[in-house]
């Protein structure tokens, strides 16, 4: 269902206000580059500062304007259940493909709480759900076992696994099989990802390098040798961008990698920062390694 090179679009501003004309341009270089999927407002939309009204917009033009050329996996996650079903609702009622649901953050529930968090959604919508781990951010790690509780309901498809642990896509096919999708959520892993039965990612890396990342997915899935070997040659190309991208907190370098393309501008909202000038430096290095920019 969902696969391949997913990007965690960016979110555009222009005077602190929703760019709308590059977001669309964003939405159409994806299309025209390779991806084979588009998620707004995640984390790497700045979905923690964008209003109610801003977050089901940037949801309804990417729905819009990728005129089901490409599935949208809609972020919806929130702390508040009685929100993240408000936001899934929403979503789903305007031609989301999916949704993409953080676990909460701050709140720090238990196992249990995790569990009726999302079955409150799933009994709420019939939206394929991609559940979002990433203890880094939210302090809590849903387990394994509360992932194989959650598969038993009718809407739960999947993991965006940014846990950065690679034992535990080994755990999950284990217990839950190759059915339940697992996409990773680090750049830097995406291959290794991939080679031990992972189906995709959630890129980062993607916004700025969508045919290479889209690339990289594609043959690294290939049965053929050369194919593959491709593969494995932009996963090495792109690791220094990777890491570049996450000097400081995303997506503010990011925002300074598709600036230097034309894409749209690099402001960003407090309490992030636009990067230092020495990562600056360090982002153009890593793209003008790659050839993204001259």
């Amino acid at each position: 269902m969902f696969k391949g090179s997913n990007v965690a679009l960016i979110t555009p501003f222009k005077n602190n206000k929703l760019d709308e004309e590059n977001y669309l341009k964003l939405i159409n270089f994806h299309m025209e580059n390779g991806t084979n999927g588009l998620v707004p407002a995640g984390t790497t939309g700045e979905s923690p500062t964008l209003s109610h009204d801003e977050h089901n917009r940037v949801i309804e033009l990417c729905i819009k304007e990728s005129k089901g050329k490409l599935p949208v996996i809609a972020g919806t996650g929130s702390n508040s259940t009685e929100e993240a079903v408000a936001l899934t609702k929403h979503a789903e009622k305007s031609g989301a493909d999916g949704a993409l649901v953080v676990t909460p953050y701050y709140n720090k529930p238990t196992q249990e709480g995790l569990y009726q968090h999302y079955k409150a959604i799933n009994d709420n919508t019939s939206l394929p759900i991609i559940i979002y781990n990433i203890p880094s951010r939210c302090v809590i790690d849903m387990s394994v076992d509360t992932m194989a509780r959650l598969f038993e309901l009718k809407n739960i498809a999947g993991v965006k696994d940014a846990t950065g642990d690679l034992n535990r896509l080994d755990e999950t096919i284990n217990k839950l099989g190759p059915e339940f999708i697992q996409l990773t959520g680090e750049d830097g892993l995406a291959f290794e990802f991939n080679k031990r039965g992972g189906v995709g990612i959630i890129s980062v890396t993607a916004n700025i390098a969508p045919k290479l990342c889209s690339d990289m997915q594609k043959f690294s899935k290939s049965k053929t040798e050369n194919e593959f070997k491709e593969a494995e040659r932009i996963n090495k190309l792109l690791q220094p961008v990777h890491k570049s991208l996450f000097i400081e907190s995303n997506p503010a370098p990011v925002k300074y990698a598709a600036k230097l393309l034309g894409l749209c501008d690099d402001e960003i909202r407090l309490p992030l920062v636009k990067i230092k000038k020495d990562t600056e430096e360090k982002v153009k290095k890593a793209l003008s390694s790659a050839s993204i920019i001259s």
